[in-house]
C-alpha cells in the first residue's frame, strides 16, 4: 500500500497551507496588502459587463452557504450509494461542515471589514477569510479526493480535477468581481481551507494505516 506516501503528502500540504495562511493573515493584519488588493481588484473589475456580471452572480450563488449545504446533502446521499467505506462519508461531512465552522472562528478573530467601493451586490459579516472560497475548496477538494479511486480512466480523473479547480477559482473570482471581498480574503480562504482539508485527509489516512496494520498482524 502507498499509505505512507499519501500521509507524507497530506502532512506537507497541510503544513505549507498553514504557513501560507499565517503569512497572508500577518500581511492583512499589518495592512501590507492594500496595494496588491487594489491592483488585482481593479484589474478584475475592469472586465465588467452585463453578461459577465450575471455569470459572476451565478458562481457566487453556487458558492453560497445555502446552496453548498443543499449540494452537500444531495452529494452525501449519492456518495452513500457509491462509496464502499462509511468512514469516507464521515470524512466528507467533517471536512465540509468543519470548513464553515472554521471560517466563522477565523472571521471573528480578524474582524476585517469588507470592501466599500464598487460593490455590485450586498454582503454581510466580516471579510477575512472568504467563506465562499473556504467552502469551495473543502467541498470540491474532498469530493475529488473521494471519487478519485472510483474513476478508472486517467481522462476521467483529469476531468474531475479540472472541473473542481475551475469551480474553486470561479467562485473565488466572483467574490472579487462583485466587490464583496479583497483578493487577499480569497487567497487566505484557499490556504485556510487547504490546510483543513489536508489535515483531515491526513487524519483519515492515518486511521486507514492503523486499520491496515491490524489486518496484517
Amino acid at each position: 500500500m502507498n499509505l505512507k506516501r499519501q500521509l507524507v503528502r497530506a502532512f506537507c500540504l497541510a503544513l505549507l497551507s498553514a504557513v501560507a495562511f499565517g503569512l497572508t493573515a500577518f500581511l492583512v493584519s499589518a495592512h501590507r496588502v492594500t496595494r496588491f488588493d487594489d491592483t488585482v481588484m481593479s484589474w478584475i473589475q475592469s472586465f465588467k459587463s452585463p453578461t459577465l456580471t450575471r455569470m459572476m452572480e451565478f458562481f457566487t450563488w453556487i458558492g453560497s452557504g445555502m446552496v453548498i449545504t443543499i449540494l452537500s446533502i444531495l452529494t452525501l446521499l449519492i456518495l452513500s450509494k457509491v462509496i464502499q467505506h462509511r468512514s469516507e462519508l464521515v470524512l466528507y461531512v467533517v471536512v465540509v461542515a468543519g470548513a464553515g465552522i472554521l471560517n466563522q472562528i477565523l472571521k471573528s478573530l480578524f474582524h476585517r471589514a469588507r470592501p466599500s467601493l464598487h460593490r455590485l451586490i450586498e454582503a454581510r459579516g466580516f471579510s477575512f477569510p472568504s467563506g465562499h472560497s473556504m467552502e469551495a475548496v473543502a467541498f470540491y477538494g474532498i469530493l475529488s479526493f473521494l471519487l478519485w479511486r472510483y474513476i478508472p480512466s486517467s481522462f476521467g480523473r483529469g476531468l474531475l480535477l479540472f472541473m473542481s479547480t475551475i469551480m474553486i477559482l470561479a467562485i473565488g473570482t466572483s467574490r472579487i468581481y462583485l466587490g464583496v471581498h479583497y483578493p487577499s480574503d480569497i487567497i487566505g480562504g484557499y490556504f485556510a481551507s487547504g490546510c483543513w482539508l489536508a489535515a483531515a485527509i491526513w487524519s483519515y489516512q492515518r486511521y486507514r494505516e492503523k486499520q491496515y496494520e491490524k489486518k496484517t498482524r
